[in-house]
């Protein structure tokens, strides 16, 4: 009996490890009208995708997250057909055409759904349409 209690242990105790939840290192949302920075605050996003799979819009709500918890984004390139891509780092909600100092490259979300990016253009960088 203990031969199968250590077989059965030894069987479910990795099973366990690789079925946990992963860990968000993300803060709690913010309350209710605060400034929201980071996806956990974002609504729209697309549960349960599939990297590298395809995807229908490049423009409002482009933003979803793969069953281990990656941040991906519906992108086209090259105008080719839109899929699923990991995402540069994501800063929640922001405004088209505000300032987004040392943030170069990466992502946010407009308010009214608007892909966002911030763009380095005659010495300043503001967030810019993404899907351009």
């Amino acid at each position: 009996m203990r031969t199968f209690v250590a077989v059965l242990a030894a069987v479910v105790a990795p099973a366990l490890v690789l079925t946990a939840a992963p860990v968000s290192a993300q803060p709690p949302p913010p309350p209710p009208g605060a400034d929201c920075n980071y996806p956990n605050c974002t609504p729209g996003i697309v549960p349960r995708v599939v990297l590298g799979s395809y995807c229908n819009n490049t423009t409002y709500f482009v933003f979803g997250v793969t069953d281990w918890g990656r941040l991906v984004f519906c992108g086209s390139p090259r105008r080719y057909e839109p899929r699923w891509f990991r995402s540069p780092e994501m800063h929640g909600i922001k405004n088209e055409g505000d300032l987004c100092p040392a943030l170069e490259g990466q992502v946010a979300q407009a308010p009214d759904g608007l892909f966002l990016t911030c763009v380095a253009r005659d010495n300043k960088s503001a967030w810019e349409r993404g899907d351009l």
